[in-house]
Parts: C-alpha cells; structure tokens; sequence
C-alpha cells in the first residue's frame, strides 16, 4: 500500500485515536496495568517529550504550534495517569517494569541518596526556574496581545482602506491577530497545568517513599534499611522517568511563549544571531586561554575550547570580510544602481497615477483620519464599502486618503480620476447642528449647509452639543459629516467608478456557481465592455446590480439578436421589474407617478432618431424645452406630497426622456410599464400634455 495512503487514513481517524487514547488514561487511573505495559508507556511518554520540544525548536512562529496549550493538558494528564500507574506497582509489587528499575540502578548507580539528590534537583529547575519563567511570559504575552489587538484592527483596516491588501488578505490579517489572543490567553492557563504537575511530583514522591516504608516494614517485614533501599529506589527511578519528560516539556513550553515571530528556526536564528560578532568569540578564546594557565584549573579542557572559539570567530571574520567584498564588487554597484533607478522609476509612475476616487484634507482634519489621533474615519471607509457593496452590488476601489497643505485647513475635496468633484469646510472641534423643522429654540453658530443633501445646518461647539439635542436638532460629530458626504458622492457617480476590472472581479466572484451563462454570454456574445456598459446604464439611474446572476443570464437570452446597448438595457430593467417595483414602491405596494399624454408621447416617439450613441430625440430647442419645464413642474408637485418625482412612459422613450430632462433635474426617476409588476397600485398624479 502506497504510503501517502497509510497517512491519509490515520490522519483522517485522528479524532478516533485520540479519543481513544483520552479513554486509555482513564482506564490507567482505574486499572491496574501490567509492568510490560508500563515499560511500553514509560517509553512512549519520554518519546512523546522529546518530539514536542523538538518541534518546538524547528516551530518559527508560535501560532505553527497552536494547539499546545490544549497538548500541554494532554501530556499532564498523560504522566499523572503514569504516576498512578505506577505507584500502584511500586506499593503493591515491590516491582514496576524495567524503565524504572533501570532508572534507580543504572541512572544513579544505585544510590538511592544520589537518585534522590537529583530528582530534586530536576524538580527544583523545573519548577522555579522554567515552570515560573513561561508562567509570567505567558501571563505578560497574553496581557501584551489582547492591549496591542485595537491597534492591529486599525492599522488592518488603513491597509485595506489604502489598497495595499484586499478583502482576503485582511480577513486572513484578522484572523490570525484573534488566533494570537487565544493562543496566549489559552497558553497563560496551560502553563499553570505545568507548575501543578511539578507540585504533584514532589507530593507523589514522599507519599511513595512514606508508603513504601510502612509496607515493606509492617506488611513485607523487612528491615527499615531494607525497605528504604527497596522503595526509595523504585520511587526515586519513578520520579526520573516522570520528571525528565515533564522538564522538557516545560522547556518546550518556555521556548513557545518566548519565540517572536522571525524567517528561520530557533537553531539558524540563535546560529546566525550569537556568531554574529567575530570579536566577542575572540574575546572569549583569550579569557579561555588564562584560564587554562591559572594554577589549579585543568589545562585541556579551556584551551581546547579557546582554540575552537578562536576558529570559529576566525571562518566569521572570514566570512564578513567576503560579504562586505561582494557588496562593494562592481557588479553589486550595478545591481544598486539599477534599483535606485527601478525606484526612481516606480515613484515617477506614482506620480502621473490617477486614482478613481481620493479624499484630500486640510492640515487642520488630519486628526479625523489618522488612526493614531484618534480619527475613526478609515473605519468608516471600511462600513462604506460593506453598505455599498449590499445596497448597489459594486466593489468599491481603494479609497486613496491624502494631506494637502495647499487646501485651507479646514477644507476636504473629494476627487474622481482625479477630477475635485466635491468639496466642504469641515471643523474638526464642531458638530453640525440641523434643523429638522421642529427645533425648540436657536441655536448660535456657524451658518452653512449639510455637505450631503443641502440642508441648512450649523456648526456648534461641544459643549452646545447637549443643549441642541435637547432642543430637536439633529446634531452630527465631523467624522459622520465627512462620512456621509462621502457615501452620496460614491452614490451619485457609482457608474463612473465601475471599470472594466471591477466588472471583472464581480462576474468572478459568481463564476464558479455561475459557470454556464457566464461561458455562454462571454466571449462569443458580449465581451466585458458592453457588459460594463449596461451595469453603468442601471447604476446611472439608481438601479442597484446586485442581482447581476440574473442580468447575465438576461443578456444571455437577448444579445444573440441585437448588440444594442441601449436596447440590452432595456430588456434588463424589464427582467428587473420586481426589483424595480420593490424599491420605488411604498409598504402599501403603492406608485406615485405623473404621465405624457398619450398624444404627445406619439408626437416623442416619431422624434426618434438612431445614432452611434443610440436613440435620441430629434426636438426643436423650443419643444424640447416646454417639454423639459412641464416635466420639471410636475416632478416638484410630487417631491411637495412627500412622493419620488417618477415619470412613468413607454419602454421607448424611456431612455431618451432621462437624457433630456437630466441635466435640468437629474433626480428625476424615469420607469416604463413594462418595469413594473402587475400588482403595483398606479396612482397617477399627474400628466405632461
């Protein structure tokens, strides 16, 4: 059987095996296990430490070994089952396996002192010295990762934000500075399993030497040097074969908790790292070197290491002296130089790069962005994303955030490919107060308008703030205002920021579900061009393209017989009728609307006329604009009831009315009939004659 397979099937029965093996170190508590068994065990616990603290070595960041705090429970659970084991033996039999006596005769020459002398020892550097160490690391890791989380968060977010890493990175980011917090939390409690194993030993040794005496004196009638011989040694021997794995799992614990994130393994860093200094080793050669002529200290042993030292910083400096060669070699230089130049290079392509949308501030709102002033609005960024994504279906491209300390200081311009677009006097120490309609007295401030929507507002100060509220208005921090301004822009020119490479990653984003009428429609029907062309149509008008599976496979039934984009747009909408209808409808399924007089509508259609840019109306200025003024009036009818300003029109005229009232009053909501659905209660308020 192929290898590769053998693995696959324990690891795909891991769970199993060590559930099992959970239930095992119950049963050791239970049931008396044979020596033969024991040995087995023993064995496999000392096999069992020194794989975990040579992984541990070879581990290059803690979160590699993640699941050691749940492995260090394990293991103590493990070695207290042994201890029970074996104490049962050791009382009962006199006998406990050949691991054990072998450690108490062969370990410790059979001394039972010495045994004794050493399994304190060993407990000692455990407990105190390692098992306390990784204790307050952990501890101090812990607090350290969950205080510095915030402000991983934040500067994730600010990546994100600037475009440097997208939405998968920043999840992965995320994820891993959680993993970090559990780990060190989960690893500070862990560690206390450790220091309780090294308290039990010490606990479980006395009580088997006490033990042992009274059994082997009162029920084994020997002798008290007998009996202490006997016991003393099995106990001592136990101990070792115990404690030497619970050492080096302690170590292994120290070493996870104070290994920081770096390239290699602990060997090649502390290689790398301690070699590092050619001088320091001759140093020590020569220190080495006195030593071995001081009167009384054994020669051999400090020369030999002081050559070896000597050698060692000898190859480094050798070593050091070929690096700092190659670095200065012409052909070096060459490489250098071609990197400046590739800098150069890269910084005159960041300069003549034009973002699709950047925010630059003043020097006095610098504060509002900069995480580090406590600004929150690239988290806001990061909502806005989110809210555009679930409200229009576009992926927004990064945000670009700058300071221009040519604006005034408190003036923020909103641009688009480059193009000021928007811009607004913000005050970073204010809020803006508006008036509702309802305000219960004034309020003195700065006079101006909300950014967003155009509402008579003021800026007031802080401590105004409470007494505004109090008085009906509705009171707005600068980050909100910034905010808010922001998400209306991105609104109102979304079809502008959706380029071919955004239309891209959406039609991706579906294309393993999807993978049939996106093979269909692209290439052989439509190419990514006239397919951005259409979801710029709808997001013009305000028509969300979330439901893009449905608009493909609408233009899958269509553009085999016509490549009109205006046309295709249309059979859209239509296919979008229940969208449509749901999103300009009230809760009462009810449709505010004014109409064209059917006369006149006819009188529109026979103006049509085709061009490359599709159809168009063919209209005397005059016409066009009594047309223009009867629409605009009816709109402001509907706007003063409280209603959207929705003509309702022929499917083909539709289009071509939005484009000429447009520039006059672009809030104008143009539908067709054939974009709503049969149960929408048409109320008619009005028609253009």
């Amino acid at each position: 059987m192929d290898n590769s397979l053998v693995y696959a099937k324990i690891t795909k029965n891991s769970d199993i095996i060590f559930a099992l093996m959970v239930v095992g170190i119950i049963v050791m508590f239970i049931i008396p296990m044979p020596t033969v068994l024991m040995d087995i065990l023993l064995a496999a616990n000392i096999t069992f430490s020194m794989v975990i603290i040579l992984v541990s070595i070879y581990t290059i960041e803690p979160l590699d070994i993640s699941v050691f705090p749940s492995l260090l429970l394990f293991a103590t659970l493990f070695r207290l089952g042994l201890n029970v084991s074996t104490t049962r033996l050791i009382l009962g039999q006199g006998y406990a396996g050949e691991i054990i006596m072998s450690f108490g005769n062969f370990v410790v020459g059979g001394n039972y002192v010495v045994g004794l002398i050493i399994f304190l020892i060993l407990i000692v550097i455990q407990f105190i010295v390692i098992t306390k160490g990784a204790e307050r690391v952990a501890e101090v890791a812990a607090r350290f990762t969950l205080d510095a989380m915030p402000g991983k968060q934040m500067s994730i977010d600010a990546d994100l934000n600037a475009g440097i890493i997208d939405e998968k990175e920043a999840k992965y980011e995320r994820a891993k500075i959680r993993k970090e917090a559990d780990f060190y939390g989960a690893m500070d409690g862990a560690s206390k399993f450790v220091k309780g194993d090294a308290i039990a030993g010490i606990i479980i040794t006395f009580i088997n030497i006490i033990g042992g005496l009274i059994i082997g004196m009162i029920q084994q009638n020997m002798g008290f040097a007998e009996a202490a011989q006997t016991y003393t040694l099995l106990t001592v021997g136990d101990g070792l074969v115990s404690q030497i794995p619970a050492l080096l799992i302690s170590t292994a614990t120290g070493m996870v908790v104070t290994r920081s994130a770096s390239e290699n393994n602990m060997g090649q860093e502390m290689t790398d790292q301690l070699l590092k200094q050619p001088k320091a080793l001759f140093i020590a050669a020569a220190v080495l070197t006195v030593l071995g002529f001081v009167p009384g200290l054994p020669t051999l042993p400090f020369i030999f290491l002081a050559v070896f030292i000597a050698v060692m910083g000898y190859l480094m400096l050798n070593a050091s002296v070929e690096e700092k060669a190659v670095e200065k070699s012409p052909e070096q230089t060459q490489i250098s130089e071609a990197q400046k130049q590739e800098a150069r290079q890269e910084e005159l392509k960041q300069l003549i790069k034009v973002d699709k949308l950047e925010i630059e501030v003043g020097y006095n709102l610098i504060s509002l962005v900069l995480p580090k002033q406590g600004g929150d609005f690239l988290e806001r960024v990061s909502v806005i994303r989110k809210q555009i994504a679930a409200e229009l279906g576009i992926i927004l491209p990064p945000v670009r955030i700058v300071d221009n300390l040519q604006l005034e200081p408190n003036i923020y311009c909103i641009k688009l490919q480059g193009v000021e677009i928007s811009r607004y006097r913000l005050y970073a120490d204010k809020y803006l107060a508006m008036d509702p309609g309802h305000t219960l007295e004034e309020i003195e401030g700065i006079e101006t308008e909300e950014p967003a929507f155009g509402t008579p507002a003021i800026w007031i100060e802080e401590e105004d703030r409470e007494r505004a509220e109090m008085a009906n208005y509705t009171v707005v921090d600068p980050s909100s205002v910034l905010a808010t301004h922001l998400t209306e822009v991105i609104k109102k020119h979304s079809h502008e920021l959706l380029g071919r490479q955004e239309v891209k990653k959406l039609i991706d984003n579906i294309k393993d579900d999807q993978k049939a009428v996106i093979d269909e429609l692209i290439p052989d029907k439509m190419n990514l061009g006239g397919i951005q062309k259409i979801l710029q149509n709808l997001l013009w008008e305000n028509i969300p393209i979330k439901n893009l599976v449905l608009i493909l496979e609408t233009l899958a039934d269509h553009a085999g017989r016509t490549n009109d984009i205006t046309v295709l747009t249309e059979y859209v909408r239509q296919a979008l009728s229940r969208q449509i209808s749901s999103q300009f409808t009230g809760p009462d399924n009810t449709l505010y609307v004014f109409t064209i007089d059917p006369a006149k509508e006819e009188q529109l259609v026979n103006a049509l006329e085709q061009s490359d840019q599709g159809n168009y109306l063919s209209l005397q200025p005059a016409q066009a604009q009594n047309i223009i003024n009867q629409i605009v009036e009816q709109a402001k009818e509907l706007l003063e009831k409280g209603n959207d300003p929705i003509l309702l029109t022929s499917p083909m005229i539709r289009r071509p009315i939005k484009e000429l009232v447009h520039r006059t009053f672009e809030d104008l909501i143009v539908l067709s009939f054939n974009e709503l659905e049969p149960d929408v209660d048409l109320q008619v308020q009005g028609v253009v004659k």
